[in-house]
């Protein structure tokens, strides 16, 4: 197994000479230590089945079953489908999934370490996924914004992320939204975390899914979060992923956001996602007893 760092960039380490079916416990911890070190790995020329993909998966951690049954897979729930091609005749999953600045599942009282991603149908146009790294962002942070982030938390809501479902029809908009926030209520996590790991600091943010500050009033918070908002999303900050068939991607949601690309008009995509805990806290040291405080 040949592991190559990134070049000119913190993140994107890439794996060559590996069988990730029969990869030994060795290949997969010294993987998960360049996912941590350069938030991202990238495996080429991959060909597995469904039930492949999840084994291989499952060596780095516990695969997560999603909290909404409509991104399953209908024979493998470890599998989020984002897709807009038929199976079978049937619709799988959900189409156009996370077009936005987002961690996954920052949302939730557990967020996800681990995120690993394979393409299945690639549109013939764009495929790219964009990425931030998080611990640059804030060691790069103007002294101003640093001081609101600090010891503060971020509240977290997804209620507006939500997509509608067949289930929906008829139903007035403002009930459908009460019962997406009974069942992911908005909740608060350190503002700025520490990696269990690297123990860096991380900015821990994101447009899609942090609402503000708390303890800010509503003015000021929509001021901080569009001037945070701006500077953590600048294109020089941006790390851009093109997809190749056979790709799998590996990376640490913690220092990480990423972003989907639109998929040209017309055009088929589809990518099976497996959420990865890797049995260790998701932040801890300093940071993370803000929390609890």
């Amino acid at each position: 197994m040949n592991i190559h760092p990134p070049i000119n960039s913190s993140i994107g380490a890439e794996v060559s000479d590996v069988d990730t079916k029969t990869i030994t416990a060795e290949q997969v911890q010294e993987i998960k230590e360049q996912a941590y070190k350069h938030k991202l790995v990238v495996f080429r020329n991959q060909d597995l089945s469904k039930v492949e993909y999840i084994e291989f998966a499952r060596k780095f951690g516990t695969p997560q079953i999603y909290l909404q049954k409509n991104y399953h897979h209908p024979d493998h729930p470890e599998i989020f489908v984002s897709s807009n091609v038929l199976e079978n005749g049937k619709k799988i999953g959900v189409a156009g999934t996370g077009q936005y600045w987002h961690t996954d599942y920052q949302f939730h009282t557990q967020p996800l370490p681990m995120t690993m991603v394979y393409p299945q149908v690639l549109p013939k146009g764009k495929r790219e996924t964009y990425y931030i790294d998080m611990e640059h962002v804030y060691d790069a942070l103007p002294a101003e914004l640093r001081s609101y982030v600090d010891g503060r938390l971020a509240v977290h809501d997804a209620k507006w992320r939500y997509k509608i479902t067949p289930e929906d029809i008829d139903r007035a908009v403002i009930d459908i939204l009460a019962e997406v926030e009974k069942m992911v209520p908005p909740l608060t996590h350190p503002a700025v975390i520490q990696h269990p790991i690297t123990g860096r600091n991380i900015l821990y943010i994101s447009s899609g899914f942090t609402a503000g500050i708390e303890g800010l009033k509503h003015e000021e918070n929509q001021e901080v979060m569009k001037k945070l908002f701006a500077f953590i999303e600048k294109p020089e900050h941006i790390h851009t992923h093109p997809w190749c068939q056979g790709d799998i991607l590996f990376w640490d949601n913690r220092s990480l956001l990423h972003k989907a690309s639109e998929t040209p008009k017309g055009e088929q995509s589809s990518s099976y996602r497996i959420g990865i805990y890797d049995q260790i806290p998701f932040y801890t040291g300093l940071a993370a007893e803000t929390e609890a405080a």
